[in-house]
C-alpha cells in the first residue's frame, strides 16, 4: 500500500506517526513545501516573551524529518505538490531547488496541508514592514526585526494577535493593538471577560484601536502608518498581520466536498467524499458539537487528533471522532483565560436559543490566608438545560475547568448534571461545593426564577 502525505505540521506528523505505527509495511512519503515540519506557531509569543526554555527556539518543534525517516518514512522536503488526480489516483510534484517535475500513484492520500493567513487587498499591505505570523519563517523573521523595533502595530485581536501585543509590551516596546470589532477576543469571550483584558492591555501601556477595520498601510521614512476607516493614523516601525487563516486547499477544490471557505468536509472516520483521501487539521472542517455541525476552527488540538485517526481509518473504519467543542485558552498579565463551547456572541450568530448566567466566586474559602476570585459563565439550552459553552478567568489557573466543562458538552451533561457531580473537596484547592458545582447551581436558580 502506497500513502501519501502532503504537508507535515500537526496533522500530518501525528497522521504520519500513526500509519507507521498501524501499518507498518506501507509505503508512506511526505511531501512538505517548507524546510520544516512540525512547528508549534502558538510558541511564537512564548519566545518573543522570553518564557522559553535556555531561550532556544528549537524546542517549538516536536519533530524532525530525521525523526520519520527514522521511522521508516520516506521525507520529501522542499517538494511542492501541483495536482491532484483522484480519477487517476497520482500527484504532480515540484522539487523546489531543482525544478525537476514528477508523477507518483498512491493508494491513499492524506491531505493536511494546513492554512494560510489571510492577507487582504489593502493598499500598502505588500511593505516589507507589514510582516505575517503563521510559520517558522514568519517567526524567524519577527526573532531577528522585532527587537529593532520601537513601536510595533498588531492587526487582529485574536488569540496570537492578543498574545503578541502583551508579549511585546512585557519587552518595554510601544504596542498598538488594532481590530475591528469593538472588542478584543471577540470571538471567544463575552463582554464581561474582555473588558477586563482591554483594561490589562491600556494598563500596560497598549494602546487599542478597536471597532474599525485597516484600510491602507504608508510607508514613511522608516515608518510605517497603519490607517483605519475612523481615520486613525496610527505611526510604528513595523506591523504584523494576524486576522485569520483559510484552509489550504486548492488542490482538491472540485474533487471532494468543502465548505464555503475550502474546509474539506470529512466523516467521521476522516474520509472526504473521496474515500481513499483523508483531510485532517487546518485543511479539514471539525464536527462542532455544540451546534452538531460543521465547522471551520483552526486549533492544534484538533489537528493532533484528527491526524491520529487518519492513521488509526486507514485501510479499516476503526475508531470515530468524537468531534469538538473548540475547548481554549490563554494567559495574559498572569491571568488565566479560557473557554470551551458556545458563548452568546456565537449562539446569536447561529439562531441558537440559549441563556447563559455570568457569577464570579472565590476559589477556595475565605479563611485560608489567600484566595481569588474566578468569573464565570455558562452557556445552555433553556428547553433541554444542556451546557453548550462555558468560560472562566482568574489570576489562579482556572484551565483544567474548561476541560470538565468540555466533557460535559460532549457527553450532553445539562446544568443539573454539574451543579450535583462529585468533586473532591480540600480547603487548599476548592470548597465544599467546587466552583462549578456553584456556577451550574446559579444557572438552576436563574431557570427557577424565569419559570416562576
Amino acid at each position: 500500500m502506497k500513502v501519501i502525505a502532503i504537508g507535515c505540521t500537526h496533522a500530518g506528523t501525528f497522521a504520519v506517526k500513526q500509519t507507521i505505527a498501524d501499518h507498518p509495511d506501507a509505503e508512506v512519503t511526505v511531501y512538505e513545501k517548507n524546510d520544516n515540519i512540525s512547528f508549534l506557531s502558538c510558541g511564537i509569543a512564548l519566545y518573543l516573551g522570553k518564557e522559553i526554555k535556555n531561550d532556544d527556539p528549537q524546542g517549538l518543534f516536536y519533530s524532525s524529518p530525521e525523526e520519520l525517516k527514522s521511522l521508516g518514512a520516506n521525507v520529501k522536503m522542499k517538494h511542492e505538490v501541483t495536482n491532484v488526480d483522484p480519477a487517476t489516483k497520482t500527484i504532480k510534484v515540484t522539487d523546489l531547488e531543482t525544478g525537476k517535475e514528477s508523477e507518483e500513484k498512491y493508494d491513499k492520500l492524506i491531505m493536511t496541508t494546513g492554512s494560510r493567513p489571510v492577507v487582504p487587498p489593502i493598499p500598502g499591505i505588500d511593505s516589507k514592514k507589514v510582516y505575517l505570523c503563521k510559520n517558522w519563517h514568519d517567526a524567524k523573521l519577527l526573532f531577528d526585526e522585532a527587537p529593532k523595533a520601537k513601536s510595533i502595530t498588531v492587526i487582529g485581536s485574536g488569540y496570537i494577535g492578543a498574545e503578541l501585543a502583551e508579549a511585546y509590551s512585557k519587552q518595554n516596546h510601544e504596542v498598538n493593538l488594532i481590530d475591528g470589532s469593538t472588542r478584543v477576543l471577540y470571538k471567544y469571550f463575552d463582554k464581561e471577560f474582555t473588558d477586563i483584558l482591554a483594561k490589562d492591555f491600556e494598563d500596560n501601556g497598549v494602546n487599542l484601536f478597536l471597532g474599525s477595520k485597516v484600510t491602507s498601510f504608508e510607508e514613511a521614512g522608516d515608518q510605517i502608518i497603519t490607517k483605519n476607516a475612523a481615520g486613525d493614523e496610527i505611526k510604528s516601525d513595523i506591523a504584523i498581520l494576524c486576522i485569520g487563516f483559510r484552509p489550504n486547499t486548492s488542490l482538491l477544490k472540485g474533487k471532494v466536498d468543502m465548505m464555503d471557505n475550502g474546509a474539506i468536509i470529512t466523516d467521521e472516520y476522516m474520509h472526504s467524499s473521496n474515500k481513499d483521501i483523508f483531510a485532517a487539521g487546518d485543511s479539514a472542517a471539525v464536527h462542532y458539537n455544540p451546534t452538531n455541525s460543521n465547522a471551520y476552527i483552526p486549533l492544534a488540538t484538533n489537528a493532533v487528533r484528527q491526524g491520529l485517526l487518519v492513521g488509526m481509518n486507514l485501510t479499516e473504519d476503526k475508531v470515530k471522532y468524537m468531534g469538538t467543542q473548540s475547548s481554549s485558552g490563554l494567559k495574559l498579565y498572569d491571568r488565566t483565560y479560557v473557554s470551551t463551547g458556545i458563548n452568546t456572541a456565537l449562539a446569536k450568530a447561529n439562531n441558537l436559543k440559549v441563556k447563559e448566567v455570568v457569577i464570579t466566586d472565590n476559589y477556595r474559602p475565605e479563611f485560608m490566608l489567600s484566595t481569588e476570585p474566578v468569573l464565570m459563565s455558562l452557556v445552555y439550552d433553556p428547553e433541554t438545560r444542556r451546557i453548550l459553552g462555558g468560560s472562566l478567568s482568574s489570576n489562579y489557573d482556572v484551565s483544567q475547568s474548561a476541560n470538565v466543562l468540555s466533557v460535559c458538552i460532549q457527553n450532553k451533561n445539562t446544568i443539573d448534571d454539574l451543579a450535583m457531580v462529585d468533586m473532591l473537596f480540600q480547603p487548599q484547592f476548592d470548597r465544599p461545593l467546587n466552583y462549578l458545582n456553584i456556577l451550574a447551581q446559579a444557572a438552576q436558580a436563574q431557570e427557577a426564577k424565569d419559570n416562576k
